[in-house]
């Protein structure tokens, strides 16, 4: 025979309750976390369109100032342009950012162009 005491009746459901709140917890923790890892990839894919246009325009293949082509490529793509730096070797680095729903913005920096000087041609 089981013996209750009074004192713990319900006892159970105030635990059931503090786990089920645990996990819509950890749930709405991995969807945020899932948002932000979106958003940073968002932020990659238009910092580089970004600066493959700019650097288009710079090197004189399309019209248009390289930074406003750069600003315009990375509003199409749910971004804003927060960097643009022309470089004399017809290079262009460019950041963008990405709202979030977290409290801060996904950035993404890209660079496009002629390589460095710094980069050496491979041996055959």
């Amino acid at each position: 025979m089981v013996f209750i005491d009074q004192n713990e009746k319900g006892a159970g459901t105030v635990l059931a309750l503090g786990l089920v709140f645990a996990m819509l917890l950890l749930l709405a923790m991995v969807l945020m976390l899932g948002q932000g890892i979106n958003a940073a990839g968002r932020a990659a894919t238009a910092a580089d369109l970004s600066a493959l246009a700019a650097a288009d325009t710079y090197r004189g293949l399309s019209s248009g100032a390289p930074c406003q082509v750069a600003a315009d490529v990375a509003a199409r793509h749910g971004a804003s342009l927060m960097d643009c730096t022309l470089a004399g070797d017809y290079s262009v680095r460019v950041q963008v950012a990405v709202k979030t729903p977290l409290p801060w913005l996904s950035t993404g920096i890209a660079r496009a162009g002629p390589p460095p000087d710094t980069v050496k041609p491979g041996l055959p």
